[in-house]
């Protein structure tokens, strides 16, 4: 059974740290971070409010940068006005570099009838993806909807074959176009708990499908996916479940289908997570591993044989004071996003669901 256990304390790994994002009295919430390399510049890309998450006004934030510590030309890459609907709430989705060209990704939804105390509760309706791309990192295409009914947890990442699929809640859409916009299959572990009524995949989605199948108790839910592939082709979905530890499912046809999830043995302080291999093969999972801690710290645990992930490092472990208050903003590191590039990794995160950083650390320390 995939478990993190290990009787030794993790090391805290030197690293540098570049500020992103700093709120300045409005705007004061950001999450949902990523972070790319396209054209010899690091990009970043994040969820940005007025004030509560996933509320009305949200909008699509980016930024660039050349070292991957100094960020610049913060700017709105996708707000409701531009898809001419002040209504539709934007949650970042993540980067894919096909090439010459870079895609962004944006998930949208509307709340079926507002209400700003209660927002978080009430059923979302038109869940979709979008995306922007360029070839230039100066001129951005117009947002493109691509009728996939999903807010991804990440962009697009291929497997073996070259096939991308989407980490979502619990829909992982694939497609085998090389471009990550065109021909996208929905799948995932939903089952029939949509019955003859089209699939989506949101955050009121993913707790009703939890809730349908009796996988965990009331307030808790499968949700937000991040994925490795063993040797043997298997494909290993990991998944937040607020529940302590992580929980999985597995594809072994290349995300075609996907088993029931069951919890695993990996503990999770509840927030969402990113997996992927090291240039030397091993596995890594970056997430905050302490159950009830907050958020704190962010670590990597890393496995060689893609179930035992036993060697254990700190990235932060330094407390964040939140400036801003607030519905829904909580947490020390949230939501990181890794990039390995040139001999370090370079990890995106939220502090307080209102700052934005990366720390990057040189491989050879792991």
């Amino acid at each position: 059974m995939i478990n993190n256990r290990t009787t030794i304390d993790p090391v805290k790994l030197q690293s540098v740290t570049g500020v992103v994002y700093q709120p300045m009295g409005d705007w004061n919430f950001s999450h949902h971070a990523s972070i790319a390399f396209f054209k010899g510049k690091f990009w970043a890309v994040w969820s940005n409010g007025m004030k509560n998450e996933d509320d009305l006004g949200q909008r699509v934030l980016i930024a660039e940068s050349p070292d991957g510590e100094h960020w610049e030309k913060v700017r709105p890459a996708v707000t409701p006005e531009i898809l001419k609907d002040k209504e539709k709430i934007l949650t970042a989705a993540g980067f894919y570099v096909d090439g010459d060209i870079l895609n962004m990704y944006f998930g949208y939804y509307i709340i079926d009838g507002y209400d700003p105390d209660n927002y978080k509760r009430i059923p979302h309706k038109e869940t979709g993806l979008g995306m922007i791309s360029t070839t230039d990192g100066e001129n951005w295409s117009e947002p493109r909807l691509l009728g996939v009914p999903i807010v991804p947890n990440h962009g697009p990442e291929k497997t073996a074959s070259g096939r991308l699929i989407i980490s979502g809640n619990m829909m992982f859409p694939y497609t085998d176009n090389p471009n990550g916009v065109d021909g996208y299959r929905i799948t995932g572990i939903y089952g029939e708990a949509f019955g003859e009524n089209p699939p989506y995949d949101d955050e009121f989605g993913h707790k009703y499908v939890t809730k349908f199948h009796g996988w965990l108790p009331e307030r808790k839910s499968i949700c937000e996916g991040s994925f490795f592939q063993t040797d043997d082709g298997v494909l290993h979905m990991m998944l937040r479940s607020n529940a302590d530890v992580l929980w999985h499912s597995e594809s072994k046809d290349d995300g075609a289908t996907w088993t029931e999830p069951k919890p695993t043995e990996y503990s999770d302080g509840g927030s969402k997570f990113h997996c992927g291999r090291l240039p030397d093969g091993r596995f890594y999972c970056v997430s905050n591993p302490v159950p009830g801690s907050g958020r704190l710290p962010l670590s990597i645990c890393l496995s060689e044989d893609g179930e035992n992930f036993d060697q254990q490092y700190i990235i932060r472990d330094e407390p964040y004071k939140q400036r801003f208050s607030g519905l829904h903003k909580n947490g020390n590191y949230g939501y990181p996003h890794t990039l390995i590039h040139d001999g370090y990794m370079y990890v995106i995160y939220s502090k307080g669901k209102e700052m934005v950083e990366v720390t990057k650390f040189a491989l050879d320390q792991l």
